[in-house]
């Protein structure tokens, strides 16, 4: 019997070394022509600012694009960091992109800056205390969308009565406790906060509040897939994606030989930042299945969302087609709202 948890992406739009940030667009592009043609259920971009390897710092306007390029998959953001901007113009700019892609359009809310405290409070201008009300900004948000303005007079034009489903983002107890008061559908960031995860989701299940929204809880957890043709090729790709993801995070835009790195891999520091990838499958796609199978259990998802960690876009492609063979997924099935699956 074939899984029947829907998979769905995350794309970073990642840049790669010596690459154009336009070359990352399209093939972020070509990613999501191709996960649509697989079966993926949704694609989701996330809002980052001032890091050089990531070119996904303004969501709605890539998915805009990507939008007029595909047909059916499901895109949204996840997230926008909510506190970084006005409620009102955010449902403006997705209730803009309701309208050009009707039943498509999703949005994750986050908290967090999405970059580093410099650009936060110098660049971005984000009050210090901005996250404090995140819980209000959200249902201000969910007000504007629903044709249900907290301001008198004023309605988001586009975007009133557009509903454009909402999911709470998070990698701490914070995020599980909002969703489940709110009764809003809950999205785990465990490809790269692992932490936290079977205590946020158990207890968002066990207090969820139904709303008009959603009558019973769903569960998006996320997790990093490198699949091959060989487990010895998927392990070479792993061990190029830490290398990276520690020269970037250790390195800090210093240049690091490779003994330098080779050190730092070695270190608890280093080892501390590949745990960061800890809910990882990995290898060919029989391998890859049956550990997505053990995670969903213990990540009591509804649905995984998929970090594709390859060292090149041909090698994320092949990973992706891999797991959706794996996977048995049914092109003719798409998304829909939280919680509900259409053909």
């Amino acid at each position: 019997m074939s899984p029947s948890t829907p998979l769905s992406l995350i794309d970073f739009c990642t840049v790669y070394p010596g690459e154009k940030v336009g070359e990352s667009m399209a093939r972020s592009v070509d990613l999501a022509q191709r996960a649509e043609s697989l079966g993926y259920s949704r694609i989701w971009y996330s809002e980052h600012h001032n890091m050089k390897s990531i070119a996904s710092a303004a969501p709605a306007v890539l998915i805009s694009h990507i939008g007029a390029k595909t047909k059916k998959i499901r895109l949204g953001a996840g997230g926008v960091m909510l506190p970084n901007h006005s409620p009102y113009v955010i449902a403006e700019q997705f209730g803009t992109l309701a309208e050009l892609y009707p039943d498509r359009i999703d949005l994750g809310l986050g908290r967090a800056p999405g970059t580093d405290m410099n650009t936060l409070g110098r660049a971005l201008r984000r009050d210090a205390n901005a996250a404090d009300h995140f819980p209000e900004d959200v249902l201000e948000l969910d007000g504007y969308l629903k044709g249900r303005s907290r301001i008198p007079s004023v309605q988001a034009i586009p975007g009133a009565n557009t509903n454009v489903p909402l999911y709470i983002l998070g990698s701490s107890m914070f995020g599980a406790t909002l969703a489940a008061k709110l009764g809003m559908p809950y999205s785990f960031a465990s490809h790269f906060a692992p932490t936290h995860l079977v205590q946020a989701v158990t207890y968002y299940r066990n207090n969820f509040e139904p709303s008009d929204t959603l009558s019973e809880p769903y569960v998006i957890a996320a997790v990093n897939v490198t699949a091959s043709d060989s487990q010895e090729d998927a392990e070479r790709q792993t061990e190029g994606v830490h290398r990276e993801r520690v020269r970037s995070m250790a390195g800090r835009g210093r240049h690091l030989t490779e003994d330098q790195l080779d050190q730092i891999l070695n270190s608890h520091s280093g080892q501390q930042i590949l745990d960061m990838l800890r809910f990882s499958a990995i290898g060919t796609g029989d391998k890859v299945r049956q550990y997505l199978e053990e995670f969903t259990e213990l990540a009591q998802a509804d649905e995984l969302m998929i970090s594709l960690q390859s060292t090149s876009h041909d090698e994320a492609l092949r990973s992706m087609e891999i797991l959706a063979d794996a996977w048995s997924l049914d092109p003719s099935r798409m998304a829909g709202a939280p919680g509900e699956h259409r053909v």
